[in-house]
């Protein structure tokens, strides 16, 4: 049977993960609440598997500040919140218009779209502000669902928004947290993009360079 949906990774697959720029905008909330910067860094980091599934962004300024001896006032907290947001609404917001026309064309092609993300809680909150969002006819974020990939039930819940089965659906991502075997697991067809980081380059299977690649092999395949 043909394949009928597609769900995308998001950071380094449909937009740019911005890493450098995330560390900078961890060093002047570091600024903001009274910590060392390199050190608040540091703990970001270390706190991803938190942060993914468990705690909001103000609820994280308040736990890493305090791990490091500080304890910022209401509007220090929400200031650093702020700065996080800023840059995660232009993370969001920097999408080419190849990736738009790609989407558009498999929409209008049939295909049925989710994102899946492992994301922070300001993601789930910023995303209907996207001109990505209105293109996806599911979008799944790990704080939301309370798994990360590459556990089944993520991805099996956004099949299950889709009203597909897993095995009717392609994956494509960049490799993080070993998405792509956790999507080739429960079923799912894999193709790794390299379009922003070549984060998987053991990963054996199809690759492009840019997910304006993606429209005709799928047709091809479907």
């Amino acid at each position: 049977m043909p394949r009928t949906a597609v769900v995308f990774d998001l950071f380094n697959t449909l937009v740019p993960g911005g890493d450098r720029a995330r560390d900078r905008g961890i060093e002047r909330m570091a600024a903001v609440v009274g910590v060392d910067p390199a050190a608040f860094v540091r703990e970001f980091h270390a706190s991803w598997p938190d942060r993914l599934v468990r705690w909001d962004p103000a609820e994280t300024v308040r736990i890493l500040a305090g791990r490091l001896g500080a304890h910022p006032t209401d509007a220090a907290v929400a200031e650093a919140v702020r700065i996080r947001c800023e840059l995660g609404l232009r993370l969001l917001t920097d999408v080419k218009q190849s990736t738009l026309d790609v989407l558009d064309a498999l929409r209008t092609n049939g295909f049925r779209l989710a994102v899946l993300s492992n994301t922070t809680a300001e993601t789930t909150d910023l995303w209907p502000r996207t001109a990505l969002a209105a293109r996806f006819d599911a979008a799944v974020f790990s704080p939301e669902v309370g798994v990360a990939k590459p556990d089944p039930r993520i991805y099996e819940a956004a099949a299950d928004r889709l009203g597909v089965r897993t095995r009717d659906c392609w994956f494509v991502g960049d490799g993080a947290d070993g998405e792509l075997a956790g999507a080739a697991a429960v079923g799912m067809a894999v193709i790794r993009t390299t379009e922003f980081q070549d984060t998987d380059p053991a990963w054996p299977g199809e690759r492009i360079a840019a997910l304006a690649e993606l429209s005709a092999g799928l047709y091809r395949n479907s």
